[in-house]
Protein backbone atom coordinates (compact mmCIF):
# COMPACT_ATOMS: atom_id res chain seq x y z
CA UNK A 1 0.00 0.00 0.00
CA UNK A 2 1.10 3.58 -0.49
CA UNK A 3 0.05 6.94 0.89
CA UNK A 4 1.23 10.49 0.63
CA UNK A 5 1.77 12.96 3.46
CA UNK A 6 2.99 16.50 3.09
CA UNK A 7 5.74 17.67 5.47
CA UNK A 8 4.85 20.67 7.55
CA UNK A 9 6.34 23.93 6.37
CA UNK A 10 8.68 25.97 8.49
CA UNK A 11 11.53 28.45 8.42
CA UNK A 12 14.84 26.93 7.29
CA UNK A 13 16.88 25.64 10.19
CA UNK A 14 20.15 23.74 10.43
CA UNK A 15 20.39 23.44 14.20
CA UNK A 16 20.52 20.06 15.92
CA UNK A 17 17.08 18.42 16.05
CA UNK A 18 15.21 17.52 19.20
CA UNK A 19 16.16 14.13 20.59
CA UNK A 20 12.73 13.13 21.90
CA UNK A 21 11.38 9.90 20.36
CA UNK A 22 8.42 10.16 18.04
CA UNK A 23 5.26 8.57 19.52
CA UNK A 24 4.83 6.40 16.41
CA UNK A 25 8.04 4.57 17.17
CA UNK A 26 8.43 5.30 20.87
CA UNK A 27 9.71 2.47 23.00
CA UNK A 28 11.76 0.94 20.18
CA UNK A 29 15.26 0.23 21.52
CA UNK A 30 18.32 1.48 19.68
CA UNK A 31 19.22 -2.12 18.89
CA UNK A 32 15.73 -3.20 17.90
CA UNK A 33 15.51 -6.34 15.83
CA UNK A 34 13.47 -9.47 15.28
CA UNK A 35 11.66 -10.74 18.34
CA UNK A 36 14.05 -12.95 20.28
CA UNK A 37 16.82 -12.54 17.72
CA UNK A 38 20.40 -12.47 18.91
CA UNK A 39 21.73 -9.37 17.16
CA UNK A 40 25.28 -10.18 18.21
CA UNK A 41 24.90 -13.43 16.30
CA UNK A 42 23.59 -11.52 13.29
CA UNK A 43 26.80 -9.51 13.24
CA UNK A 44 28.88 -12.70 13.15
CA UNK A 45 30.50 -13.16 9.75
CA UNK A 46 29.87 -16.90 9.43
CA UNK A 47 26.24 -16.47 10.43
CA UNK A 48 25.89 -13.78 7.79
CA UNK A 49 27.36 -16.06 5.14
CA UNK A 50 24.85 -18.81 5.97
CA UNK A 51 21.97 -16.33 6.04
CA UNK A 52 23.10 -14.95 2.69
CA UNK A 53 23.05 -18.42 1.16
CA UNK A 54 19.57 -19.03 2.54
CA UNK A 55 18.41 -15.69 1.15
CA UNK A 56 19.81 -16.56 -2.28
CA UNK A 57 18.16 -20.00 -2.16
CA UNK A 58 14.74 -18.45 -1.70
CA UNK A 59 11.77 -20.70 -0.95
CA UNK A 60 13.63 -23.80 -2.13
CA UNK A 61 16.00 -23.53 0.82
CA UNK A 62 19.21 -25.50 1.23
CA UNK A 63 20.39 -28.50 3.20
CA UNK A 64 23.10 -28.23 5.80
CA UNK A 65 25.44 -30.15 3.52
CA UNK A 66 24.74 -27.71 0.70
CA UNK A 67 25.34 -24.76 3.01
CA UNK A 68 28.63 -26.25 4.16
CA UNK A 69 29.76 -26.88 0.59
CA UNK A 70 28.87 -23.40 -0.63
CA UNK A 71 30.22 -21.54 2.41
CA UNK A 72 33.42 -23.47 3.01
CA UNK A 73 32.41 -23.94 6.66
CA UNK A 74 32.53 -27.29 8.38
CA UNK A 75 29.27 -29.26 8.68
CA UNK A 76 29.54 -28.91 12.46
CA UNK A 77 29.81 -25.11 12.23
CA UNK A 78 26.83 -24.95 9.88
CA UNK A 79 24.76 -27.13 12.22
CA UNK A 80 25.47 -24.82 15.15
CA UNK A 81 24.61 -21.73 13.12
CA UNK A 82 21.44 -23.38 11.78
CA UNK A 83 20.33 -24.27 15.30
CA UNK A 84 20.82 -20.69 16.44
CA UNK A 85 18.96 -19.28 13.43
CA UNK A 86 16.06 -21.67 14.05
CA UNK A 87 15.95 -20.71 17.73
CA UNK A 88 15.91 -17.01 16.78
CA UNK A 89 13.10 -17.54 14.28
CA UNK A 90 15.22 -16.43 11.32
CA UNK A 91 15.23 -19.85 9.64
CA UNK A 92 12.98 -22.88 9.70
CA UNK A 93 12.95 -26.47 8.48
CA UNK A 94 11.27 -26.86 5.09
CA UNK A 95 10.95 -30.57 4.50
CA UNK A 96 13.54 -33.03 3.27
CA UNK A 97 15.47 -33.60 0.06
CA UNK A 98 15.08 -36.92 -1.72
CA UNK A 99 17.56 -39.41 -0.33
CA UNK A 100 20.61 -40.28 -2.41
CA UNK A 101 21.62 -42.91 0.09
CA UNK A 102 21.32 -42.65 3.82
CA UNK A 103 19.05 -40.33 5.78
CA UNK A 104 17.22 -37.75 3.64
CA UNK A 105 18.73 -34.31 4.35
CA UNK A 106 16.59 -31.66 6.05
CA UNK A 107 16.15 -28.42 4.11
CA UNK A 108 16.52 -25.08 5.87
CA UNK A 109 14.98 -21.87 4.54
CA UNK A 110 14.94 -18.22 5.53
CA UNK A 111 11.87 -16.81 7.32
CA UNK A 112 11.49 -13.51 5.44
CA UNK A 113 8.99 -11.90 7.80
CA UNK A 114 11.11 -12.55 10.90
CA UNK A 115 12.43 -9.01 10.60
CA UNK A 116 12.24 -5.97 8.37
CA UNK A 117 14.33 -3.05 7.22
CA UNK A 118 13.37 0.47 6.23
CA UNK A 119 14.81 2.12 3.16
CA UNK A 120 14.60 5.90 2.99
CA UNK A 121 15.41 8.04 -0.06
CA UNK A 122 15.75 11.73 0.70
CA UNK A 123 15.74 13.49 -2.64
CA UNK A 124 15.91 17.24 -3.05
CA UNK A 125 12.16 17.52 -3.47
CA UNK A 126 10.66 14.21 -2.30
CA UNK A 127 10.86 11.60 0.43
CA UNK A 128 10.27 7.91 -0.27
CA UNK A 129 10.22 5.33 2.51
CA UNK A 130 9.81 1.59 2.02
CA UNK A 131 9.46 -1.34 4.40
CA UNK A 132 10.96 -4.62 3.16
CA UNK A 133 11.29 -8.07 4.68
CA UNK A 134 14.53 -10.04 5.03
CA UNK A 135 14.26 -11.20 1.42
CA UNK A 136 14.07 -7.57 0.27
CA UNK A 137 10.42 -7.89 -0.74
CA UNK A 138 8.41 -4.68 -0.53
CA UNK A 139 5.82 -4.71 2.23
CA UNK A 140 4.71 -1.06 2.08
CA UNK A 141 5.91 2.24 0.65
CA UNK A 142 5.11 5.86 1.46
CA UNK A 143 5.98 9.00 -0.47
CA UNK A 144 5.74 12.67 0.43
CA UNK A 145 6.94 16.01 -0.92
CA UNK A 146 10.11 17.25 0.76
CA UNK A 147 11.96 20.56 0.79
CA UNK A 148 15.52 19.42 1.47
CA UNK A 149 16.60 23.04 1.78
CA UNK A 150 14.11 23.73 4.60
CA UNK A 151 16.67 22.64 7.18
CA UNK A 152 17.25 19.81 9.59
CA UNK A 153 14.25 20.21 11.86
CA UNK A 154 11.68 20.22 9.04
CA UNK A 155 13.33 17.31 7.22
CA UNK A 156 13.71 15.17 10.33
CA UNK A 157 10.12 15.83 11.37
CA UNK A 158 8.97 14.56 7.97
CA UNK A 159 11.19 11.48 8.20
CA UNK A 160 10.03 10.55 11.70
CA UNK A 161 6.40 10.91 10.69
CA UNK A 162 6.69 8.79 7.55
CA UNK A 163 8.86 6.07 9.09
CA UNK A 164 6.63 5.88 12.15
CA UNK A 165 3.55 5.37 9.99
CA UNK A 166 5.37 2.80 7.87
CA UNK A 167 6.92 0.63 10.57
CA UNK A 168 4.09 0.40 13.09
CA UNK A 169 4.60 -2.79 15.09
CA UNK A 170 6.84 -4.50 12.51
CA UNK A 171 10.16 -5.72 13.97
CA UNK A 172 12.75 -3.51 12.27
CA UNK A 173 16.50 -4.05 12.13
CA UNK A 174 17.17 -0.44 11.22
CA UNK A 175 16.82 2.36 8.69
CA UNK A 176 19.03 2.85 5.64
CA UNK A 177 19.08 6.44 4.39
CA UNK A 178 20.08 7.39 0.85
CA UNK A 179 20.74 11.11 0.48
CA UNK A 180 22.47 13.43 -2.03
CA UNK A 181 26.23 13.73 -1.47
CA UNK A 182 28.92 14.40 -0.76
CA UNK A 183 28.97 12.86 2.71
CA UNK A 184 30.96 10.53 4.96
CA UNK A 185 29.09 7.22 5.10
CA UNK A 186 31.29 5.97 7.97
CA UNK A 187 30.21 8.70 10.37
CA UNK A 188 26.88 9.53 8.74
CA UNK A 189 27.87 13.20 8.54
CA UNK A 190 26.86 15.26 5.53
CA UNK A 191 29.35 17.51 3.73
CA UNK A 192 28.46 20.42 1.43
CA UNK A 193 25.56 18.74 -0.36
CA UNK A 194 25.49 20.14 -3.87
CA UNK A 195 23.05 23.06 -3.86
CA UNK A 196 22.47 22.81 -0.09
CA UNK A 197 25.68 23.90 1.68
CA UNK A 198 23.77 24.56 4.91
CA UNK A 199 23.86 20.79 5.60
CA UNK A 200 27.67 20.78 5.80
CA UNK A 201 28.78 18.96 8.96
CA UNK A 202 25.30 17.83 9.99
CA UNK A 203 25.34 14.42 11.82
CA UNK A 204 22.34 12.97 10.01
CA UNK A 205 22.88 9.38 11.14
CA UNK A 206 23.03 10.14 14.85
CA UNK A 207 20.23 12.72 14.68
CA UNK A 208 17.86 10.26 13.00
CA UNK A 209 18.85 7.39 15.30
CA UNK A 210 17.99 9.54 18.32
CA UNK A 211 14.65 10.56 16.86
CA UNK A 212 13.63 7.14 15.52
CA UNK A 213 15.01 4.90 18.26
CA UNK A 214 16.43 2.60 15.56
CA UNK A 215 19.91 1.97 14.17
CA UNK A 216 20.54 4.16 11.11
CA UNK A 217 22.97 3.82 8.19
CA UNK A 218 23.54 6.77 5.85
CA UNK A 219 25.09 6.70 2.39
CA UNK A 220 25.01 8.60 -0.87
CA UNK A 221 21.93 7.82 -2.96
CA UNK A 222 23.97 6.47 -5.87
CA UNK A 223 26.10 4.26 -3.61
CA UNK A 224 22.98 2.80 -2.02
CA UNK A 225 21.56 2.12 -5.47
CA UNK A 226 24.77 0.39 -6.56
CA UNK A 227 24.73 -1.81 -3.47
CA UNK A 228 21.15 -2.84 -4.12
CA UNK A 229 21.93 -3.61 -7.77
CA UNK A 230 24.91 -5.86 -6.99
CA UNK A 231 22.98 -9.17 -7.00
CA UNK A 232 21.11 -8.33 -10.22
CA UNK A 233 23.65 -6.51 -12.37
CA UNK A 234 25.39 -9.65 -13.63
CA UNK A 235 28.73 -7.81 -13.73
CA UNK A 236 31.59 -7.54 -11.25
CA UNK A 237 32.30 -3.94 -12.27
CA UNK A 238 29.61 -1.49 -13.33
CA UNK A 239 28.49 2.11 -13.03
CA UNK A 240 25.01 3.21 -12.10
CA UNK A 241 24.33 6.69 -13.53
CA UNK A 242 21.43 8.51 -11.88
CA UNK A 243 19.88 11.51 -13.61
CA UNK A 244 17.03 13.11 -11.70
CA UNK A 245 17.14 16.36 -9.76
CA UNK A 246 20.94 16.00 -10.02
CA UNK A 247 23.45 13.68 -11.67
CA UNK A 248 25.68 11.19 -9.88
CA UNK A 249 27.19 7.74 -10.15
CA UNK A 250 27.41 4.64 -8.01
CA UNK A 251 30.52 2.61 -8.80
CA UNK A 252 31.00 -1.12 -8.29
CA UNK A 253 34.56 -2.34 -8.86
CA UNK A 254 35.58 -5.97 -8.44
CA UNK A 255 32.29 -6.87 -6.77
CA UNK A 256 32.18 -4.10 -4.15
CA UNK A 257 30.87 -0.55 -3.93
CA UNK A 258 33.76 1.87 -4.46
CA UNK A 259 33.47 4.96 -2.27
CA UNK A 260 37.07 6.13 -2.29
CA UNK A 261 39.53 6.75 0.55
CA UNK A 262 37.75 9.97 1.49
CA UNK A 263 34.28 8.65 0.51
CA UNK A 264 34.16 11.12 -2.38
CA UNK A 265 34.04 8.73 -5.35
CA UNK A 266 31.07 8.92 -7.69
CA UNK A 267 30.71 12.70 -8.01
CA UNK A 268 30.20 11.96 -11.69
CA UNK A 269 28.06 15.03 -12.36
CA UNK A 270 30.85 17.45 -11.59
CA UNK A 271 33.34 16.48 -14.26
CA UNK A 272 33.90 19.56 -16.42
CA UNK A 273 32.98 19.25 -20.09
CA UNK A 274 32.99 22.95 -20.99
CA UNK A 275 35.43 25.36 -19.33
CA UNK A 276 33.33 28.44 -20.09
CA UNK A 277 30.02 26.64 -19.59
CA UNK A 278 27.09 27.55 -17.34
CA UNK A 279 27.51 27.81 -13.60
CA UNK A 280 26.77 24.56 -11.79
CA UNK A 281 25.14 24.28 -8.37
CA UNK A 282 28.52 23.07 -7.06
CA UNK A 283 30.03 26.45 -7.94
CA UNK A 284 31.99 25.22 -10.94
CA UNK A 285 31.40 25.91 -14.62
CA UNK A 286 30.44 23.56 -17.42
CA UNK A 287 29.86 20.45 -15.28
CA UNK A 288 28.10 17.61 -17.05
CA UNK A 289 25.27 17.89 -14.47
CA UNK A 290 24.64 21.55 -15.30
CA UNK A 291 24.77 20.87 -19.03
CA UNK A 292 22.47 17.84 -18.82
CA UNK A 293 19.91 19.57 -16.62
CA UNK A 294 19.91 22.61 -18.93
CA UNK A 295 19.20 20.36 -21.91
CA UNK A 296 16.41 18.62 -19.97
CA UNK A 297 14.89 21.99 -19.05
CA UNK A 298 14.97 22.96 -22.74
CA UNK A 299 13.18 19.74 -23.66
CA UNK A 300 16.19 18.55 -25.67
CA UNK A 301 16.32 14.90 -24.57
CA UNK A 302 18.67 13.89 -27.38
CA UNK A 303 21.25 16.46 -26.28
CA UNK A 304 20.89 15.49 -22.63
CA UNK A 305 21.42 11.83 -23.52
CA UNK A 306 24.49 12.62 -25.62
CA UNK A 307 26.00 14.71 -22.82
CA UNK A 308 25.36 11.87 -20.41
CA UNK A 309 27.06 9.57 -22.91
CA UNK A 310 30.14 11.80 -23.11
CA UNK A 311 30.44 11.73 -19.32
CA UNK A 312 29.95 7.95 -19.35
CA UNK A 313 32.65 7.55 -22.00
CA UNK A 314 35.12 9.43 -19.78
CA UNK A 315 34.25 7.10 -16.91
CA UNK A 316 34.64 3.97 -19.05
CA UNK A 317 38.05 5.11 -20.30
CA UNK A 318 39.19 5.64 -16.71
CA UNK A 319 37.73 2.55 -15.05
CA UNK A 320 36.95 0.07 -17.87
CA UNK A 321 33.71 -1.06 -16.24
CA UNK A 322 31.71 -3.95 -17.72
CA UNK A 323 28.26 -2.37 -17.71
CA UNK A 324 26.48 0.99 -17.59
CA UNK A 325 23.11 1.10 -15.83
CA UNK A 326 20.94 4.20 -16.20
CA UNK A 327 18.30 5.39 -13.73
CA UNK A 328 16.67 8.37 -12.08
CA UNK A 329 13.33 9.98 -12.83
CA UNK A 330 14.58 11.88 -15.89
CA UNK A 331 16.00 8.76 -17.52
CA UNK A 332 12.98 6.66 -16.63
CA UNK A 333 10.69 9.21 -18.29
CA UNK A 334 12.38 8.49 -21.66
CA UNK A 335 14.43 5.30 -21.19
CA UNK A 336 14.85 4.38 -24.85
CA UNK A 337 16.14 7.82 -25.77
CA UNK A 338 18.74 7.81 -22.99
CA UNK A 339 19.94 4.25 -23.58
CA UNK A 340 20.25 4.96 -27.30
CA UNK A 341 21.99 8.30 -26.79
CA UNK A 342 24.54 6.96 -24.32
CA UNK A 343 25.17 3.81 -26.34
CA UNK A 344 25.75 5.84 -29.51
CA UNK A 345 28.60 7.68 -27.78
CA UNK A 346 30.11 4.59 -26.16
CA UNK A 347 29.96 2.37 -29.22
CA UNK A 348 29.93 -1.40 -28.93
CA UNK A 349 31.11 -1.72 -25.34
CA UNK A 350 30.27 -1.77 -22.56
CA UNK A 351 26.54 -2.53 -22.81
CA UNK A 352 24.10 0.16 -21.66
CA UNK A 353 20.72 -0.58 -20.15
CA UNK A 354 18.13 0.81 -17.76
CA UNK A 355 18.36 -0.23 -14.12
CA UNK A 356 16.32 -3.36 -13.37
CA UNK A 357 15.06 -1.69 -10.19
CA UNK A 358 13.22 1.06 -12.05
CA UNK A 359 11.92 3.88 -9.87
CA UNK A 360 12.63 1.83 -6.71
CA UNK A 361 16.36 1.49 -7.37
CA UNK A 362 17.53 4.00 -4.76
CA UNK A 363 15.01 3.25 -2.02
CA UNK A 364 15.59 -0.51 -2.34
CA UNK A 365 19.30 0.15 -2.16
CA UNK A 366 18.73 2.20 0.99
CA UNK A 367 17.05 -0.79 2.64
CA UNK A 368 19.98 -2.93 1.52
CA UNK A 369 22.30 -0.68 3.54
CA UNK A 370 20.70 -2.35 6.56
CA UNK A 371 20.26 -5.84 5.14
CA UNK A 372 23.58 -6.39 3.38
CA UNK A 373 25.71 -6.59 6.55
CA UNK A 374 23.21 -9.07 8.05
CA UNK A 375 23.80 -11.35 5.07
CA UNK A 376 27.56 -10.99 5.04
CA UNK A 377 27.52 -8.66 2.05
CA UNK A 378 28.45 -5.05 1.38
CA UNK A 379 31.80 -3.36 1.82
CA UNK A 380 32.78 -0.53 4.17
Amino acid sequence: MSSVNTPSAGAPRTDAPRTRPNPAVSGAPRTAGPAGANLAALRDHNTGVVLGLLRAAGGAGASRAELAGRSGLTPQAVSKIAARLRADGLATDAGRRASTGGKPPTVLRLVPDAAHAVGLHLDRDALTATLVDLAGTEMATRTAPLAFGAGADAVLDAVVREVGELVGAAPALGVGVAVPGPLDHRSGVLHKVTGFPQWDGFPLRDALADRLGLPVVVDKDTNAAALGLLPRAGAASFAYLHLGTGLGAGLVLDGGVHRGARTGAGEFGHQVLQLDGPVCSCGGHGCVEALCLAAVADGDTARAARLLGIGAANLVRLLDVDLILLGGRTVLAAPTAYVTGVADVLGAAPPVTVTPGGARTVVEGAAELVLAPVFGAGRS
